[in-house]
């Protein structure tokens, strides 16, 4: 009986964290976006629907093989809300 107890709230606990949501730009100003990725420096953003994305502060987030580019997403305050970047793989064109 106590095995059991102990299996049900290990596994309530690790339910717990799985319903945990990220953040969506949908739902809070743009300001509020933005100083989230500030302040932690990278944080995966919900962007709308079943859409999320990694965003970082600034290039020392990214891989060695990745570049940041600029970032805009859509919020309540502002269709295009620059809160930061996106790491992308390979190398810079010249055009990015």
């Amino acid at each position: 009986m106590v095995k059991g107890a102990i299996v049900l709230t290990l596994s309530m606990i690790v339910t717990g964290a799985q319903a945990q949501t990220r953040p969506s730009t949908l739902s809070m100003p743009c300001q509020a976006s933005r100083q989230l990725v500030l302040s932690r420096g990278a944080i995966v953003l919900g962007t709308g629907g079943f859409t999320y994305d990694r965003f970082v502060r600034d290039q020392s987030f990214c891989d060695t093989t990745e570049f940041a580019q600029a970032a805009y997403v859509p919020s309540p305050d502002a269709p295009q809300c620059f809160v930061g970047y996106r790491c992308k793989q390979g190398p810079r064109e010249w055009w990015d």
